[in-house]
């Protein structure tokens, strides 16, 4: 494994940890209203697995990889929540403040990921 390498899934791991408290926190304070706020938790679980998996095995490449399309995935399926991210800061009212803070937390966690492993492929070479 290479240093680059042990970047790309110690970060996998901490903003996994930090997706699924997300995830957690937003089904808490929505009052356990709507299953869907535990998404961020699900791919932070996966996310951390995937990982650990890259550090303890030979297949880094394999693992940051799936954690790329992890974080793809999670930028493409919070975008839907942009207009109450915008709603929120510009002090107009949204359905649920919490639901659009998680979508904005969840695409700025899977961005930073997603840069993670382009410089990740982009040190590869």
């Amino acid at each position: 494994m290479n240093d680059n390498g042990t970047l790309q899934t110690t970060l996998s791991i901490v903003l996994g940890i930090v997706l699924v408290a997300l995830g957690i926190g937003a089904y808490v304070l929505s009052d356990f209203a709507s299953v869907t706020a535990l998404i961020p938790a699900i791919f932070g679980v996966v996310i951390t697995a995937l990982g650990a998996i890259g550090r303890k095995t030979n297949r880094e490449r394999l693992s940051i990889y799936g954690v790329g399309v992890l974080a793809l995935l999670g930028v493409m399926g919070s975008l839907r929540g942009i207009p109450d991210i915008i709603a929120l800061v510009t002090g107009e009212s949204v359905d649920s403040s919490v639901a659009a803070i998680s979508q904005g937390a969840m695409i700025l966690i899977s961005l930073v990921l997603v840069l993670a492993v382009g410089k990740y492929v982009l040190d590869e070479r």
